[in-house]
């Protein structure tokens, strides 16, 4: 009987990538370095580059994902603290919630946080009907602020999940010696448990990233018309404004970006042993 080679077993996912990735990814590649008005290969990116609008889109994105990243490592960390070391009835199953909450889609959570903080929202409602006002003072979803606290709400299960994983694994007898020795809870946070978790830490700050720099649906349904990301800046050059060569000039910036801060996760996480 003939042995196949090692390498072939190779090919099949090789081609389907090729195909399913590579090729759809080449062709926007292709569609940026070709101007549907003629001229040259790079005509786009000049245009895309030079307007006022790229660069509010960039800089909204940054801050928005940076930003979003910073509160969900915050709000994770002191969460999975309570969750991992603070006995309370129902930690396990806030647990397992946090495994479940992780498959909600990103609108999901927005529209929750429109049924409550909308204009026609409840907060608005309790205030009109307890003070009598017309309306009601909570407008803050339709800013960036509002888009933020979305993406904060919905992205911190990514940080806990690691960190509880990480928590999990710690040896509780650091803790009891520790604790014996007269270390107060926040030294033991800062001294034993935080260096443990920086590569959980790290490893779930930067998926978050990642996902805040190419988060659609969450600025989409917050109705944040004055709040443009990169992502809704393709979405408005091809759709509402048929410029695709523009649009995927804004794609490749987009992907180039993600693609860079994947690498130096890989990096950093190599270092911090994760």
């Amino acid at each position: 009987m003939r042995v196949v080679p090692a390498w072939l077993w190779g090919v099949p996912p090789v081609v389907v990538l090729a195909l399913v990735f590579l090729y759809p990814l080449a062709l926007v590649v292709q569609q940026s370095l070709t101007p549907e008005n003629g001229g040259g290969a790079f005509d786009a990116y000049v245009s895309v580059f030079a307007s006022h609008g790229f660069r509010e889109a960039l800089g909204t994105t940054v801050w928005l994902a940076v930003g979003a990243t910073v509160g969900c490592l915050v709000l994770g960390f002191a969460l999975a603290l309570v969750i991992a070391f603070v006995p309370f009835p129902g930690a396990k199953g806030v647990a397992k919630f946090i495994d479940v909450f992780l498959s909600f889609p990103s609108f999901l959570i927005t529209l929750a946080l429109l049924f409550i903080y909308g204009t026609v929202g409840l907060a608005n409602g309790v205030w009109s009907d307890l003070t009598g006002a017309a309306d009601g003072p909570f407008h803050f979803l339709a800013t960036p602020w509002g888009v933020l606290l979305a993406e904060i709400t919905y992205f911190t299960p990514f940080v806990m999940r690691p960190l509880l994983a990480a928590f999990s694994q710690l040896d509780t007898a650091q803790l009891e010696v520790a604790s014996s020795l007269g270390a107060r809870p926040a030294r033991i946070v800062r001294r034993v448990i935080l260096p443990e978790a920086l590569p959980a830490l790290a490893a779930g700050g930067s998926l978050v990233l990642v996902m805040c720099l190419n988060e659609f649906g969450i600025v989409l349904f917050t109705g944040a018309k004055d709040v443009t990301t990169l992502p809704m800046l393709v979405y408005g050059k091809a759709i509402l404004e048929s410029d695709y060569s523009a649009a995927c000039v804004v794609a490749v910036v987009n992907i180039a970006i993600s693609v860079g801060l994947f690498g130096l996760y890989r990096v950093v996480s190599k270092r911090a042993g994760a």
